[in-house]
């Protein structure tokens, strides 16, 4: 339960008004104490839960057929819709982090990461003019051809190991959300619950590859956002007094409806100025360089299509994003009638807990279902992300492509290797679930975002200068990360510009140093 103690007992009359009353006119009962066996679910809700597992796992093991090579592994044959594409780009990066993750940010909070969203818009019309022509300039199935193509096989490798070690642990970081809600759900441990979801998304992807990917993060996709605004609406129906009654526990709270800060503080993780340039640098790496949201922009029939479901996903994400935000805030004020959390307990377990114990029977068990289909989404397109960029970017397992059908055979190896790899990720316990992620995104991606910028407007740049620009900013930001207290909001925007910078000037000195040795021979 929130600490509303810090704010004054007399400044929240209308959360302390009779309790009776709120029973009379909601059916809301009153919870002085936390009760763990009311976080048991509904047998019907638990059907639901279980009949969607095995439903969205026979869909995406029905795609199989009709596989000859990677390309229709990886990129579906390039056959999907844009509007299908950018569904899936939103599922993608709507992780369970996002779902539970995001309330819980404004449940302890208010409304300011909704500025880091302005800057997601700006960055994907950044990547329409900046990035996405590159990739359409050639027969590319990983974003990293594009970085061989300019500065030759090893810096492709450099890439690419880069988004392998961040997209793992990134991606392990969301599987432990995974099992958080999996848990609270099925009621069994967190270990158990990564096993379980973790080995029915690599069963459809292994056999379904990208065309089921796809597909399913439409269906996930329709799923969740639907389960949200139910969430939403179902909330706001149980408050004792609506919307008036959030606006007034909100202001006593401390301006938990506010959206915009305009200070200049780097400490501070969410202000207009780091969510907009902040937030538009940190698309640029995670839609522009990362394999998992590039793969689906190169599975698209032409680069129009490919721009089309690009920025169709920013207005989705916008609108998404707003109703999570607002859930968290719903939520505060109905804690205030009805505590769910325990003293102590986790913010990231306020979503799941209101669903199995405050929604009636059914609809609680489609709701559930909705947080894990965007769960399952996530992990299925990393999944096939990191296999692709596995046997794609890495000149030794690349010489097996001459056999179609051998080639084939280990990509779907390499799925089921990288399925392991995410679920031993998924046992470690992390912190504050979706701060947690960015973070971690955000030490390396700046450096890969500057080392795609570096090859695009740096005509002068070689091999040399692009690793040492990478290096120069990866332990730029390891440093700002250890020893000062700058947001992670900002390293995307350093680490790029480190690396571009150090980068252009390694370039020269090794291109001057060299012409020198020329002339003393």
């Amino acid at each position: 339960m929130p600490d509303t103690s810090r704010f004054g007992i007399a400044r929240f009359p209308q959360i302390l008004r009779p309790q009776r009353n709120a029973k009379k006119n909601t059916g809301l009962e009153p919870r002085a104490t936390y009760n763990p066996a009311a976080m048991r679910i509904h047998p019907l809700d638990l059907g639901i839960v279980v009949a969607y597992l095995l439903a969205i796992t026979a869909l995406g093991v029905h795609f199989r057929r009709g596989q000859q090579d990677v390309k229709d592994y990886f990129l579906g044959g390039r056959t999907a819709p844009w509007w299908a594409l950018a569904f899936s780009i939103v599922a993608t990066e709507t992780s369970t982090l996002t779902i539970i993750g995001t309330p819980a940010i404004a449940y302890g909070g208010n409304l300011t990461f909704l500025q880091l969203v302005f800057g997601y818009l700006i960055g994907r019309v950044l990547i329409v003019f900046l990035l996405l022509p590159g990739y359409f300039r050639g027969e590319f199935f990983t974003a990293y051809a594009l970085i061989e193509k300019r500065f030759g096989e090893r810096m492709r490798a450099v890439a690419a190991s880069t988004f392998l070690i961040t997209r793992a642990i990134a991606e392990g970081v969301r599987v432990s959300a995974i099992a958080l809600v999996v848990s609270v759900v099925l009621g069994t441990s967190e270990k158990l619950a990564v096993v379980i979801v973790i080995a029915l998304t690599v069963l459809y992807t292994f056999e379904g590859g990208m065309k089921a990917v796809i597909w399913t993060d439409v269906a996930q996709l329709m799923l969740y956002l639907t389960g949200s605004a139910v969430t939403f609406f179902v909330l706001m129906h149980r408050i004792p007094g609506g919307w008036s009654e959030v606006t007034q526990v909100s202001a006593l709270a401390g301006h938990k409806l506010q959206i915009f800060d305009f200070s200049w503080n780097l400490a501070t993780k969410y202000t207009f100025w780091s969510g907009l340039i902040g937030g538009a640098f940190l698309t640029m790496a995670t839609h522009g360089t990362d394999q998992i949201i590039v793969q689906r922009l190169l599975a698209a029939r032409n680069e129009r299509d490919s721009r089309r479901a690009l920025l169709a996903s920013g207005a989705i994400v916008l609108i998404q994003f707003t109703v999570f935000l607002l859930i968290g805030v719903l939520l505060f004020v109905f804690a205030q009638h009805a505590p769910l959390l325990a003293p102590g307990e986790r913010t990231d377990r306020i979503l799941p807990l209101f669903l199995v114990r405050e929604m009636p029977a059914g609809l609680a068990g489609l709701l559930l279902a909705s947080i894990i289909a965007v769960a399952m989404s996530n992990a299925s397109g990393s999944l096939n992300s990191l296999a692709a960029s596995s046997v794609l970017d890495f000149a030794k397992l690349r010489g097996q492509s001459a056999d179609p059908a051998r080639f084939l055979r280990l990509s779907r190896g390499m799925t089921l290797a990288w399925g392991l790899v995410l679920m031993g990720f998924g046992l470690v316990k992390w912190g504050p679930l979706l701060e947690t992620g960015l973070t971690v995104a955000s030490i390396p991606y700046g450096s890969l975002l500057g080392l795609f910028l570096l090859g695009t407007f740096d005509h002068g740049a070689n091999a040399r200068g692009a690793l040492a620009g990478m290096i120069a900013g990866l332990v730029t930001i390891l440093c700002i990360f250890r020893f000062t207290n700058v947001a992670y909001t900002w390293y995307f925007m350093i680490g790029a510009i480190v690396t571009f910078a150090a980068g252009a000037v390694a370039s020269r000195i090794g291109e001057a140093g060299s012409q020198a040795q020329a002339i003393d021979a």
